[in-house]
């Protein structure tokens, strides 16, 4: 087991020796809740499109990309011209903005930008200053609206609606900041946000302080990386498969294989792990089934025993009701 993943188990499961790091948590805490105070007193720069912000409070994966990819396909249905921009995270292109394209290295932009490319076929433009990315992709594109994938915390964003995504399974873990607990912002950041998605049924014994909208991520199909085949899911139901991920939360990907009755053999990598051939040669000859996060890294040398588990997000009509009453509003 890995640094990081000892660390993000005693988040989530309690360990003693996360006790001696509650100053540095604390002033963690305090630090954030004055740079967002000193933000919110500035006037924000101005964008003549309005901006959707997807993001997370706490650290690792929360099911947050497939969040903005029913997003702006939604917006889509309402005759929207939609945008995304990221962070890029992974990425290390030499140059910025960089609007990503379908046949990109997912080197230079990051593993996220290119799903959410391939998924949604809008525009996608990766920048760490995202105001600039916003900036570039209402200078290229006729887009009505933007979607920025992550930065909650990047306040120098201006925003219309905020949208936290939650692990209903991992929660809030141990309820502290960095670097006791895996929260990048307070709890209480929850009650200024517009709306609270939770992946999957919320756990953990403490309750949230506010409401939340249950979204389910489906799986919708099996997707052959070497020849665009495509399966049913249940395709190898009783069989046993390589199983490969490098997300925030590979447990919930072992688990949807374990819930279609495939039986997963386990490898676990490190979120945005930059993929090699050499990592899937295992010594069988069993199908190799991947997150289409890893798929998007491992396109260019995947073979035809590699397959992607293709998983969509399922939301409430309450939340599209609301969410989309909102937006409407910012016309």
């Amino acid at each position: 087991m890995s640094i990081k993943q000892c660390i993000t188990q005693a988040w989530y499961q309690g360990s003693k020796w996360l006790y001696p790091l509650y100053p540095l948590s604390y002033l963690f805490k305090c630090i954030a809740r004055q740079r967002r105070k000193r933000f919110l007193s500035l006037p924000p720069p101005a964008l003549s499109k309005p901006v959707i912000v997807v993001g997370n409070i706490t650290v690792g994966g929360t099911g947050k990309t497939p969040v903005v990819a029913a997003i702006v396909q939604q917006l889509q249905k309402q005759g929207l011209q939609v945008g995304i921009i990221s962070r890029g995270y992974g990425g290390n292109a030499t140059q910025y903005p960089l609007d990503v394209n379908d046949q990109i290295d997912p080197l230079l932009c990051g593993d996220e930008p290119l799903m959410l490319r391939q998924i949604t076929k809008v525009p996608v433009v990766v920048a760490p200053y995202r105001y600039q990315a916003a900036q570039y992709l209402i200078q290229q594109y006729a887009v009505d609206i933007i979607v920025a994938d992550d930065g909650l915390q990047h306040y120098r964003l201006p925003r219309d609606i905020e949208v936290v995504v939650i692990d209903g399974q991992r929660g809030m873990g141990n309820g502290h900041c960095l670097p006791m607990g895996p929260l990048r912002e307070p709890v209480e950041r929850l009650h200024s946000v517009d709306f609270v998605i939770c992946n999957g049924a919320y756990q953990p014994k403490s309750n949230l302080p506010v409401t939340v909208f249950e979204m389910q991520l489906n799986p919708v199909k099996l997707y052959n990386l070497k020849t665009g085949e495509a399966y049913d899911v249940h395709h190898w139901q009783g069989k046993t498969v390589e199983a490969v991920a490098g997300i925030g939360n590979p447990h919930r990907f072992f688990e949807t294989l374990d819930n279609l009755g495939i039986k997963p053999r386990k490898h676990v990598f490190a979120d945005h792990h930059q993929y090699k051939v050499e990592d899937l040669a295992f010594n069988s000859d069993h199908p190799i089934i991947m997150t289409t996060k890893d798929a998007v890294k491992c396109s260019a040398f995947a073979s035809e025993r590699c397959w992607c588990l293709v998983v969509e997000a399922e939301l409430p009509e309450t939340f599209w009701t609301s969410f989309l009453a909102k937006t409407a509003s910012l016309a």
